[in-house]
């Protein structure tokens, strides 16, 4: 049998070589580990309006176009998430946690000292690269 799969946007938000990034709260899936904000893509709405609206929902804040990066398929013992990335910067308002336990802003050599969820690993890795060939 097939899992089913959902699809989810999640931002790169950048600002002053940092990242924002969430820790989901209690009594949802993955509670506690820390994600690069966003959420699950409604009916009818491309994954760019669902970054958006995600965002807003969670942080309260409104994002410029949002810039594909990369899309990882991860499954999960109950099913099969399709994330999205996408690279983008706050347009207007000031990030709050109010669909998330806390939010940080972390450099890319910081991303260690955070649990993120095993789906995550490979975006980590992809960012910290980019900080090194930057460097470099």
């Amino acid at each position: 049998m097939q899992k089913p799969v959902t699809e989810v946007a999640a931002g790169l938000i950048y600002r002053e070589g940092r990242y924002l990034i969430g820790r989901r709260k209690a009594g949802t899936h993955l509670a506690g580990f820390w994600e690069f904000p966003g959420g699950k893509r409604e009916a009818g709405e491309s994954l760019a309006e669902c970054l958006q609206r995600e965002l807003f929902e969670e942080l309260r804040i409104q994002i410029d176009c949002p810039i594909p990066y990369q899309i990882i398929r991860h499954e999960y013992p109950e099913k099969v998430v399709e994330l999205h990335f996408f690279r983008c910067h706050i347009e207007h308002g000031d990030a709050m946690p109010v669909g998330c336990e806390e939010i940080r802003w972390v450099s890319p050599e910081e991303f260690r000292e955070f649990t993120f969820p095993p789906a995550d690993d490979a975006i980590i890795e992809a960012l910290q690269r980019d900080v090194m060939g930057a460097a470099s």
